[in-house]
């Protein structure tokens, strides 16, 4: 690979002689928290946060908004990513799945990339240092992609659906009655999604069981989906330098 083709920046950001594209999902017409991708949060629009993120991942080396909204296009590429297309309606509706959105946003590109990380604004509290950490954990332990993962607050063991007559019955058989005897559990934080371009292509899913999970603190998995969740993000940045 020549030095001319990509320059000295883009190869000192390659991670086993990868090129990385980091996409952005943000659709417009949020029905949870309206206008939730352009609202601010600490001084700048939501998504800002996740495009300062993954501008700061030193392991990126491009990094695209995929949206059909104008304003949340406006915000992002203001904030330093890149709009080279906007989303097709069909791919912007509420039960329009990821896979198809971000596999539009790697075919409408002008070049090829090895390793591909997704990322939703609503994780604003995300950092760079967790992107490249998921991408050399996975490339660590040879493995086709990573996602970020929390300790759920309770764990499945002590759940329960509801039957008809309003009866508790166990989501599945507990263990243990003491959380300390309890098996170690995980949950996707949708934080960070990355894996290898061409194996996902064939998998069709992040999430198989070559997968492997990059834990990450409760303070930076904050998921925001509605006002309460906003406004614990502020509360969490208050005091943030990067809030300044």
């Amino acid at each position: 690979m020549a030095v001319a083709a990509y320059g000295l920046a883009a190869l000192a950001s390659m991670i086993g002689g990868k090129r990385v594209l980091a996409v952005i999902t943000a659709r417009g017409g949020s029905k949870g928290l309206p206008g939730k991708n352009i609202r601010p949060l600490a001084g700048k629009p939501l998504i800002a946060w996740t495009v300062a993120a993954a501008k700061a991942a030193r392991h990126v080396d491009r990094v695209v908004i995929t949206s059909d909204d104008p304003a949340i296009i406006a915000a992002a590429t203001e904030a330093g990513a890149e709009a080279p297309f906007v989303r097709p309606a069909e791919l912007a509706r509420d039960d329009t799945p990821s896979m198809p959105v971000l596999f539009h946003a790697l075919d409408s590109l002008d070049e090829s990339f090895d390793l591909v990380v997704l990322l939703q604004p609503t994780s604003p509290l995300r950092t760079g240092a967790d992107i490249d950490a998921c991408l050399d954990l996975m490339l660590a332990k040879d493995a086709p992609a990573a996602i970020g993962v929390i300790e759920p607050a309770k764990p499945p063991f002590w759940m329960f659906r509801m039957d008809d007559a309003g009866r508790l019955v166990p989501l599945m058989p507990n263990p243990a009655t003491r959380r300390q005897d309890l098996p170690q559990v995980w949950a996707a934080n949708g934080a960070v999604f990355a894996a290898d371009v061409d194996w996902l292509r064939k998998s069709g899913n992040f999430v198989t069981d070559e997968t492997v999970g990059y834990a990450m603190p409760v303070e930076r998995s904050i998921d925001i989906d509605s006002l309460l969740d906003f406004r614990v993000a502020e509360l969490l940045l208050r005091d943030d330098p990067l809030a300044e």
